[in-house]
């Protein structure tokens, strides 16, 4: 089965460069084909690349909609990109007690990583101080992984305290393009149904830990997640409003427990889902 896998990247800085060399690196290593293509666009100082991926195996010609599981399910999660939002001069919500969303989300990173290590994962941080990647940045850590997810974590303004929501992207459409290569920032459609699950089940660990969280995951247009060639998600938990800045910190240890709990679960199901694109070829 040939698969081509292509993403249409926006290549807007240094960092980015850095990681999606890696990324080729990684790749060649692994006998795999790297192949760059870019646009013809005048005027614009951002450079465009598709990134095509073949692996050795039979064609499928019979697939023509829909994200599909290959015959033989392959598995190899290993890695989780854990991303603290903000940082720098983009401090995220603020509370009245003076609390930053960017300097307490970074504890519950912290003890995520932990506690996801324990499970054996490898964990990325996005940023582990007070800088601020962008947001493509954020996204090319886990699409220069093979076997990654991301998640993004947030705290909210509002809401009831001691609660905790995970967000996926909304459905959209699958990407019409005949050269089979997937637009920047619709990164995030192929993969859509390994969100849902994986969130329906990080989800269910955090309603059994925090009285008053939803028992099903939520959708809403989250930046860092759109770009994102992986399972992705996002964790919001509430808030930055609360009285006393102790009210989170004794959130900390169940969030971190919730999520690795939950990709511990969903580490068995994963697999790198296909793409049919025109001619019977499908992308995985």
């Amino acid at each position: 089965m040939a698969f081509r896998f292509g993403i249409l990247l926006g290549v807007r800085s240094p960092t980015l460069r850095q990681i999606l060399a890696a990324a080729i690196i990684g790749a060649v290593l692994c006998g795999v084909t790297i192949a760059w293509a870019v646009p013809q666009q005048s005027g614009e100082a951002n450079k465009a690349a598709a990134r095509s991926v073949q692996s050795a195996a039979r064609s499928t010609p019979q697939q023509s909609s829909g994200i599909n599981a290959p015959s033989s399910a392959r598995t190899g999660l290993n890695i989780v990109v854990l991303d603290p939002a903000h940082g720098g001069t983009d401090q995220g919500a603020r509370g009245t007690e003076g609390i930053s969303e960017s300097d307490e989300i970074l504890q519950f990173a912290v003890a995520t990583k932990k506690a996801l290590e324990a499970q054996g994962f490898q964990v990325i941080l996005t940023r582990e101080g007070n800088d601020n990647p962008s947001f493509d940045d954020r996204s090319a850590r886990a699409n220069a992984q093979r076997g990654a997810v991301f998640i993004t974590m947030h705290i909210a303004s509002t809401g009831l305290t001691g609660t905790a929501r995970v967000y996926v992207e909304p459905d959209a459409p699958q990407p019409n393009n005949i050269t089979g290569l997937i637009p920047w920032d619709r990164a995030q459609t192929p993969f859509l149904s390994l969100s849902r699950k994986m969130g329906e089940l990080v989800q269910q660990e955090l309603s059994k830990r925090f009285k008053g969280s939803p028992d099903t995951l939520q959708t809403a247009p989250v930046r860092q997640l759109r770009t994102t060639a992986a399972p992705a998600i996002a964790v919001e938990i509430s808030s930055v409003a609360v009285k006393e800045r102790t009210e989170l910190d004794r959130m900390v240890p169940g969030v971190a427990e919730s999520i690795a709990r939950g990709l511990a679960d969903f580490r068995p199901t994963y697999v790198v889902p296909t793409i049919p694109v025109p001619g019977g070829s499908v992308q995985p």
